[in-house]
């Protein structure tokens, strides 16, 4: 059974507010629905309607888009509908009853070389996951279809999902030319066949020590620099590292010391570029916006 949580997420538009999910919600293409009856076939969006202030629904991968009318604000009700959706997904109900489900998913899948020579990312045209998932050997994958596949080839020493795309760790025994093109389309008709990749009770490696933004989960015992630090990882570090098939995490802050330790995850674990690279970056960021906070950034191999 799937353990749902939601992340409430701005948008530009004052009047929209996205509620982020760690599973997928749906598969084959995104949906909108302007009233009750454009939704017959997604029971979610029904329900959502019966709110008189919500205006449209919006369902797309892994969040549900709501505009509202003017006659609330978000700040006033987004709570409350972040519950009640929350609930509604843990209680096992449908989201969009889908058509074609025995029909190949369109997809398309490209190979992408990272800064670690020892693993290649390989980017889907459309989100797979909701969460972030290591998987360092065959024992750990046991939650994740997809990487139990992975792994029955000699070759594969690491496998690292998040979002739309599969980082892939190679033991030297093999040469990329070799193998990229038998691991791209593996990746792929997987993807295509519409089987799971993430098992729903698998738990995600990409959240460590942090905070989540949702208004159901929020991590404690975390001081304010702590948060703060964070912030700054969430909005400058993590996405440049996940264009290049990785991920970091927040460990811990002493306070004492000033030392910050973070996590490295997928192409830039175990790469000695990397971690050179990201420890000195992270460490000038955070003592430049931080100050005298921060002393030094420890990166460790996740």
């Amino acid at each position: 059974m799937k353990e749902y949580s939601i992340t409430v997420v701005k948008t530009n538009n004052p009047t929209i507010l996205k509620f982020e999910t760690n599973h997928l919600l749906v598969k084959r293409k995104n949906y909108e629905y302007k009233n009750i009856d454009e939704a017959q076939n997604a029971p979610l969006a029904q329900q959502l309607f019966h709110l008189p202030f919500i205006k449209t629904v919006y369902v797309s991968g892994n969040f549900i888009g709501l505009e509202r009318y003017d006659i609330v604000e978000w700040e006033d009700v987004k709570d409350e509908v972040a519950q009640q959706l929350v609930e509604y997904l843990n209680a096992g109900e449908p989201v969009v009853i889908e058509e074609d489900t025995d029909k190949p998913i369109a997809i398309t899948v490209y190979a992408e070389v990272t800064p670690n020579p020892a693993t290649m990312k390989f980017v889907a045209s459309k989100k797979i996951v909701g969460a972030t998932y290591e998987f360092k050997n065959i024992d750990e994958a046991r939650m994740s279809p997809l990487a139990m596949e992975l792994f029955q080839l000699p070759f594969v020493k690491q496998v690292f999902i998040d979002e739309n795309y599969v980082s892939v760790s190679k033991y030297e025994v093999a040469e990329w030319e070799d193998i990229t093109l038998e691991l791209r389309e593996l990746i792929r008709n997987f993807i295509a066949q519409g089987k799971e990749i993430v098992l729903g009770n698998a738990k995600s490696t990409g959240k460590g020590d942090t905070k989540e933004t949702s208004t159901i989960k929020v991590e404690e015992n975390l001081d304010d620099t702590s948060l703060e630090i964070i912030d700054i990882l969430e909005e400058y570090v993590k996405p440049a590292v996940a264009s290049d098939g990785g991920n970091i995490l927040f460990k811990s802050y002493e306070k004492e010391t000033g030392k910050v330790n973070v996590i490295l995850q997928g192409a830039c674990s175990g790469c000695p570029s990397s971690t050179f690279t990201l420890k000195n970056g992270i460490e000038t960021m955070l003592k430049n916006m931080m100050g005298d906070k921060i002393n030094e950034v420890v990166a460790l191999n996740g």
